[in-house]
């Protein structure tokens, strides 16, 4: 195994959402789209960077790339090419697919449920199986991923079928207030500079097909029954799945493991299921929700040692408005040695670099306080 080819999804995925702001979390399912051979769904309204991401990635990559925006009148011919006319004339039924879909290795397709069912069938066929039905040919496909993008969930039932395909999900939401500084001066770099301009790939489709080769090898033991349980949560909360999405949730799983450089996945990786689980709009702030609550994640330990941190804060203060003789201090003293060995658990079970050093951090203060008390006790600490 490659280190140096373990480093890449990493750069990237960072190389990927730099000149967006905002971006971060559409990069990221995008990015596991491509090591996954899977395709992705982009939901949100117009101008959520969707279609700039999709082509960056392709930049990115040196990828051959085709790009669409689908109406109810769009023909076969203008995603698959025209018939040749003079093959026709000698009785050779096939298409001109130069700069087509049929040639790209990554392609988007703006507003895909207003396919129609010619277009639908063929794209059913491509997702799948890689490869178009057209009349009497089989015309093989080298899509490593179609990106996708909508503005609505579709609920026709002739859609149903190609919204389960689309394995990732993402809701786009435009940016918060906070970050419009942001977005104007990044919209502006990207207008009228060479800041963003992609100079050479970060890595390429060959690459892609080494990082995918690797997926089997993840570790995966210790985050099985856990899935299962969430699977069940899932459910009682409304959110189902079909069995193809469950079945493929342990590849993207071991995406995310190598997209953050290991081999063996935690729980922090069954985060990914934000991005299949959820099918109507609301679904996505309700997974997140189940997640948050559910998986040690560097920001569930994170949160906790906030939590903790902020009582010592407030136990500094109740420690210098009391006086000498207050009988809570000495319970105050016990009660922070213990609270000093979970912030000690939670930085060693963590596994996370961040988590591991705030918890140091934490465990000082609580170290500070406890020296307080015991001054203010007259006692040796």
């Amino acid at each position: 195994m490659s280190t140096s080819l373990l480093e890449l999804p990493k750069k990237f995925l960072e190389n990927l959402y730099s000149p967006f702001v905002g971006r971060e979390e559409e990069a990221k399912v995008l990015t596991l789209a491509l090591l996954t051979k899977e395709h992705i769904v982009l939901i949100g309204e117009p101008g959520t960077a969707k279609s700039a991401l999709a082509r960056r990635a392709a930049d990115l990559l040196n990828a051959k790339f085709f790009m669409y925006l689908l109406t109810k009148y769009t023909e076969p011919a203008e995603l698959f090419g025209a018939l040749d006319v003079n093959a026709l004339k000698q009785g050779i039924y096939r298409r001109i697919t130069k700069e087509r879909l049929p040639e790209s290795e990554l392609a988007f397709l703006d507003e895909i449920f207003n396919a129609n069912s010619a277009i639908l069938n063929a794209l059913l066929s491509l997702l799948n199986e890689r490869v178009i039905y057209d009349g009497y040919n089989v015309i093989k496909v080298p899509l490593r991923t179609l990106i996708s993008a909508s503005n609505r969930v579709p609920d026709e039932p002739e859609l149903e079928a190609l919204y389960d395909r689309l394995l990732l999900r993402h809701y786009a939401k435009p940016v918060g207030e906070d970050m419009w500084k942001d977005l104007i001066d990044s919209s502006w770099e990207l207008e009228f500079t060479e800041k963003w301009k992609v100079k050479e790939p970060v890595m390429t489709v060959q690459d892609l097909d080494r990082l995918y080769g690797m997926l089997p090898d993840v570790d995966l033991s210790q985050i099985k029954s856990k899935l299962l349980k969430l699977y069940v949560m899932l459910e009682e909360k409304g959110v189902h799945l079909t069995d193809r999405r469950k079945g493929k949730v342990l590849k993207i799983v071991s995406a995310h493991a190598l997209l953050n450089s290991r081999m063996k996945a935690t729980e922090e990786d069954l985060v990914v299921l934000k991005y299949i689980a959820p099918r109507e709009l609301d679904d996505f702030e309700k997974v997140s929700a189940l997640l948050s609550e559910e998986l040690k994640t560097p920001i569930k330990y994170m949160r906790e040692l906030n939590e903790i941190f902020n009582n010592i804060k407030e136990a500094g203060k109740y420690v210098d408005a009391a006086n000498e003789s207050d009988p809570r201090l000495i319970d105050l003293i016990r009660s922070l040695r213990a609270t000093k060995d979970r912030v000690i658990s939670l930085g060693r079970e963590s596994g996370d670099e961040k988590v591991e050093e705030f918890s140091r951090e934490v465990g000082s203060e609580i170290d500070k306080l406890v020296e307080k008390v015991g001054r203010k006790l007259g006692i040796y600490t």
